[in-house]
């Protein structure tokens, strides 16, 4: 079993920053892919970020290249989403997910195994 935790959402003007973080805890992340979906509210969830096992690949959404990078550090056992240029429209629950025994990419959540609860991130205009 894995377990995930997010942190580090929060309010933020549009065009500032913010920094997401992932813990996971249970096995060791490094060979696990990560990704960050989100969901805002009348929404699908959807397809953010992901980065391989290892930190092999990065794959990101269309809407959010460019301003934000996912990045993992294994010896912590930790994701993050740094958001840069946020705007109005990145409003959502932003969620990190945990793809067992996989190390490669997915956009697609029904790939990942092990969600955390979601961290509210709200871009005031």
């Amino acid at each position: 079993q894995v377990q995930v935790v997010e942190s580090g959402g929060g309010l933020v003007q549009a065009g500032g920053s913010l920094r997401l973080s992932c813990a996971a805890s249970g096995r060791t992340l490094n060979v696990y892919a990560m990704g960050w979906f989100r969901q805002a509210p009348g929404k699908e969830r959807e397809f953010v970020a992901a980065i391989g096992g290892f930190g092999s690949r990065l794959q990101y959404a269309d809407s959010v290249k460019g301003r934000f990078t996912i990045s993992r550090d294994n010896a912590k056992n930790t994701v993050y989403l740094q958001m840069n240029s946020l705007e109005p429209e990145d409003t959502a629950v932003y969620y990190c997910a945990a793809r067992w025994g996989k190390i490669t990419t997915s956009p697609n959540s029904y790939d990942y195994d092990y969600w955390g609860q979601g961290t509210q991130v709200t871009v005031s205009s």
